[in-house]
């Protein structure tokens, strides 16, 4: 995922967007919780205001006259700061109440932003990014934003109305007393971006290799099996090591730099106090007229001045130690909002197609769209050059031609590809690895988009049909299924939502997945976890049958769907499948050639070329490649 995203590049950029974003959702929550940080923050400081005067106006006078002449003074100046300390519980209880509200709520709606995008983006950035990194996104780095949002910005904000809030006191007080706090100050920002930067740096490299890390744990995962198999296990302890030694690295840079930064910056605080109270004390002994934000003061500095101060020096330099220990915080975050905003600035899979797949029935002895469900489907095509709709039929007829097409731009795997399918034909695709089978399958479908040529669907370029109506036409069963945490029924009905329960029996009826379903402990409300870990890879593929079967599909295209179950398991599925396509137009790949001699039209695919095509019987006779494979001159790789 990207370091720096589209919109908002740079940490600023980052959390301006990040704001807003939350401004979006909490806007009146946001303010209040401002005015609600401004009031406590304030209220904390008061004490270094009131110091002075309960030196000047009431100390100093009640040891010259005697105390019962200032107590209405002290009382009244108590009275005042129980006050201000009031509204500032009252006000830390309201804003803390308020950003747990809007922390969790705001991580609810990234991760729905998230989600939601994901199911808008195509099938390349799946390809292109791994499952770990991914879900690494929606963990790590949403919990970096929770702790942005729950404690630093409060924190940093709450440090920011303190520092301007005191600048402004103790400039009223002392001039000449600020002016060495602010050297004092310059030399902390100098250290803080000295040690702070190179922190920062190390927190960005550790948010990105966390991600790898979770990437090479979820790969390491699901491969378990094979590293088993091949005794891979030391090589793989190896390979973690190094992707963790990497995450140890940078974790170790940027916790070493951060925790030397505080001690350091305390102890300036510390040396900037002891100077403050040096000079404060030199200047009222040497009796120099104070100079303040409003002027020269009548009479030398006084010691109630040089008390506040010195409280106003210490709590000012540790609200900016405060903000340098929000930077790494802030940081972290901006590494998690930079691959969220990564995430949500994907391009999304464009669909600029207008043609639509609706119910259709005969009206006035023409084809209609009708409102019921009929089982007879048909395109809605509306015309932009004199804004007519026709109907035409659902049929299932598809053409490739002269189709070119690669995954990047520098390489095409498909070249000058040229099929016809016609309604109800059985199609199969034979060849090596990577010879493009279901490449071909995938541009049907338009999980990618071809280089060059025309594919057309029932005569209509499939460009003009949106995706979603395009794949709702498409049954597809895949060489590797995927089950979803329910029930087997709602594994069936995956392929269609509106199914009823008899639908989804019939569909596991045709599929030959029935007979095993009911010798489950619960049938069809038979629970599945973990990818239906507690199935057979066959009873797999029978469900996957059986959920293509309820979808109703007029095309099907089943990808390997026998490859890796055993014989006996194969004749079922088999006979599943034989009765899914019938009167179907059906894309087969298959590298057992058993499962496709009674195919229509055999197409042999090398290096992404057609080099052969014809029925069983027409390429035995050519003695080209088909014959080698099928009399085992020639195997496939």
């Amino acid at each position: 995922m990207a370091e720096k995203t589209k919109k908002g590049k740079g940490v600023m950029g980052i959390l301006s967007r990040l704001v807003k974003y939350m401004f979006k959702y909490y806007k009146l929550q946001l303010i209040a919780v401002i005015i609600c940080i401004s009031l406590n923050s304030m209220a904390a400081i008061s004490s270094s205001i009131f110091l002075e005067r309960i030196v000047n106006d009431v100390i100093t006078p009640g040891v010259a006259n005697g105390w019962d002449s200032v107590k209405d003074t002290l009382f009244t100046i108590i009275g005042i700061m129980i006050g201000i300390y009031v509204v500032g519980l009252i006000a830390s209880f309201v804003y803390n109440r308020i950003m747990a509200h809007v922390t969790q709520g705001f991580l609810f709606h990234v991760r729905n932003d998230m989600f939601a995008k994901m199911q808008s983006l195509p099938i390349k950035f799946f390809d292109t990014h791994t499952h770990g990194d991914i879900m690494s996104i929606y963990t790590n780095d949403t919990d970096a934003i929770r702790q942005l949002i729950s404690q630093s910005i409060p924190q940093a904000y709450a440090s920011f109305v303190a520092i301007i809030t005191l600048l402004v006191a103790m400039l009223v007080s002392s001039l000449w007393l600020t002016l060495v706090v602010l050297a004092g100050v310059g030399v902390m920002v100098a250290v803080i971006r000295l040690i702070g930067g190179k922190s920062a740096k190390y927190f960005m490299r550790q948010q990105m290799a966390i991600g790898k890390t979770e990437g090479f744990i979820e790969e390491m995962m699901q491969g378990q099996k094979v590293v088993k198999v091949f005794c891979h296990e030391e090589q793989s302890k190896a390979d973690f090591d190094a992707v963790n030694d990497m995450l140890f690295k940078d974790s170790e840079k940027a916790n070493k730099y951060a925790n030397i930064l505080m001690p350091t910056l305390g102890n300036i605080g510390h040396v900037l106090y002891v100077v403050v109270a040096i000079v404060g004390g030199a200047l009222v002994l040497a009796g120099v007229r104070n100079l303040t934000l409003t002027g020269l003061a009548v009479g030398g500095i006084q010691m109630g001045a040089i008390v506040g101060f010195l409280n106003m020096s210490r709590q000012f330099t540790f609200n900016i130690s405060q903000v340098s220990m929000q930077l790494n915080a802030v940081v972290m975050a901006t590494a998690g909002a930079s691959r969220i905003f990564g995430l949500l600035d994907q391009p999304s899979e464009t669909d600029e197609g207008y043609v639509t797949l609706v119910n259709a029935c005969q009206k006035d002895g023409e084809l209609g769209e009708c409102n019921e469900r009929t089982g007879v489907w048909a395109w809605r095509h509306p015309h932009k050059a004199d804004g007519t709709v026709t109907f035409e039929r659902l049929t299932g007829d598809i053409e490739l031609n002269e189709v070119d097409f690669g995954y990047t731009e520098e390489k095409l795997v498909l070249r000058d590809v040229t099929i016809h399918a016609q309604p109800g034909q059985k199609i199969a695709f034979v060849g090596a690895t990577g010879a493009g089978k279901t490449t071909i399958t995938n541009l049907i479908n338009r999980f990618y988009d071809i280089a060059d040529g025309k594919i057309r669907y029932d005569g209509i370029n499939i460009n003009k049909i949106k995706k979603g109506d395009l794949r709702r036409s498409l049954g597809i069963v895949l060489q590797d299924t995927n089950l979803f945490t329910g029930t087997i029924m709602d594994n069936i009905r995956y392929g269609r939502l509106d199914a009823t329960d008899e639908d989804c029996v019939a569909a596991a009826k045709l599929a030959n997945a029935h007979d095993f379903i009911t010798r489950l402990p619960n049938g069809y409300a038979t629970v599945l976890t973990g990818d239906g870990a507690n199935l057979s890879q066959g009873q797999k593929q029978l469900l996957s049958i059986a959920r293509a079967a309820v979808a109703d599909a007029p095309v099907m295209i089943l990808d390997e769907a026998t490859s890796s179950i055993d014989t006996r398991t194969e004749a079922l599925v088999q006979q599943g499948m034989d009765r899914l396509m019938e009167g179907r137009t059906v894309f087969v790949i298959a590298h057992r050639l058993s499962t496709v001699q009674n195919s229509d039209m055999i197409i042999v695919l090398d290096h992404g070329c057609i080099i052969e095509r014809g029925n069983h019987d027409e390429l035995i006779k050519q003695g080209g490649q088909y014959y080698q494979l099928y009399t085992g001159a020639f195997e496939l790789e």
